[in-house]
């Protein structure tokens, strides 16, 4: 057994089923992977990686296995899958992931090649069926929920984690209580009423952390110029030079975009490494566009697309405007249901909170158009007219 200090769940027991894979490539990979993407160009602290938080959720999946009382083989599967479920993620995690779904036609979940070529052999040394263990992490196993659920250890681990290293006081979560109070019944997982308190911190820590963490302006500017530097440096590449680049950790990735042929990469990348980031043109909300024809968001060639026709409108060259539509957040809402003395009934009767931070995360959507310093205006006009939005105010036009 290894103890490793973390710093957020303090000593962390490593038992040596888990060490072999823990000393693995594949998850060694992840020390090089920053769990936030491009956060770190607002909070200086975020530097934390995905080989850090691996850990931290194998830690609480740990702990739920034995609140549970999972069998050991049922506990050796999950902690497996909780140390494995993210070594699917290309450079710098979710900025690269629609990159990986135009070029690759998978996402960060989809890690049963990856598995079978680099994990296969370690995995059947400690009784694990790799393709059981790519089922927990897809959420397609019975003991998927607790890694992939509505209150999993993985989303617990991420808020805590990333509150602690950006200082953003909004991601407290009572892991261990919130897993304490939690009951595994044939039906299903129930919670016990006196988790109803440490379920509603988690919900209020996910939608808080949303605008000021994850959907941070200066964070998606980051991804969209990381985004149209290797969109550009890839081109028309054939399929193993588009693999090669997104299997890559963060740092190889930067060099190669650094030092690729094309010089609208290499300036992207040069600005990407001095902070010198595109500027805000427009940042609208759901009340001033379409929503609707934006549900699902916009693929990064539909973005592009967008961000073309605006460059053509507005005189200036097509790198030189960024387009961003996230997806209209999904609705929050938690399955597992609360036991009380005499029932077991639905969250929401427990919570009417719930209702309140959907509605508020609806609210903190924005589409985004971004452009060099001193072209805003014209982006702005130009964006407003191909993207149907409504005239904003003053107040709406951030530059």
């Amino acid at each position: 057994m290894k103890i490793i200090k973390d710093p957020v769940h303090g000593y962390v027991e490593v038992e040596e089923f888990a060490l072999a894979l823990l000393d693995s490539p594949v998850l060694q990979r992840l020390r090089y992977i920053k769990q936030l993407g491009f956060s770190y160009l607002v909070y200086p602290g975020a530097n934390h990686t995905r080989f850090e938080h691996s850990l931290g959720t194998m830690f609480l999946a740990d702990v739920a296995c034995r609140r549970f009382g999972l069998s050991d083989p049922e506990r050796t599967l999950v902690v497996a899958a909780a140390l494995l479920h993210d070594i699917g993620h290309g450079p710098f995690s979710h900025a690269s992931e629609p990159l990986m779904e135009k070029y690759l036609n998978r996402t960060h979940d989809d890690i049963e090649m990856i598995v079978k070529d680099q994990a296969g052999n370690l995995l059947q040394a400690i009784g694990v069926d790799p393709d059981e263990l790519c089922l927990v992490v897809k959420g397609k196993h019975p003991l998927s929920g607790i890694i992939h659920g509505d209150l999993d250890v993985d989303r617990m681990d991420y808020l805590l984690r990333d509150a602690y290293y950006t200082g953003a006081p909004y991601g407290t979560v009572d892991a261990q209580r919130l897993i304490r109070h939690l009951i595994q019944t044939p039906e299903g997982t129930v919670l016990d009423e006196n988790g109803v308190n440490a379920a509603e911190s988690l919900l209020i820590a996910r939608t808080l952390m949303r605008p000021s963490v994850y959907y941070h302006h200066v964070s998606r500017i980051g991804e969209s110029m990381f985004q149209l530097a290797v969109l550009e440096h890839l081109g028309d590449a054939p399929d193993a030079e588009t693999q090669k680049i997104l299997i890559m950790d963060d740092p190889s990735c930067m060099h190669a975009l650094q030092t690729s042929e094309k010089p609208v990469v290499r300036a992207l990348a040069a600005r990407l490494y001095e902070r010198r980031l595109y500027k805000r043109a427009l940042s609208v909300g759901s009340d001033q566009v379409n929503v609707a024809g934006f549900e699902d968001g916009a693929p990064i060639e539909k973005c592009r697309a967008f961000a073309n026709r605006i460059a053509e409108l507005a005189g200036i060259l097509p790198h030189e405007v960024l387009v961003d539509i996230p997806s209209i957040p999904s609705e929050m809402s938690l399955g597992v249901r609360v036991k009380n003395r005499n029932a077991v009934v639905d969250f929401e009767e427990f919570s009417p909170r719930v209702r309140t931070l959907n509605a508020t995360r609806r609210e903190q959507w924005r589409l985004g158009v971004y452009t060099i310093s001193g072209q805003q205006e014209r982006v702005a006009d130009a964006a407003c007219e191909v993207l149907h939005i409504r005239k904003p105010t003053r107040q709406d036009t951030l530059f």
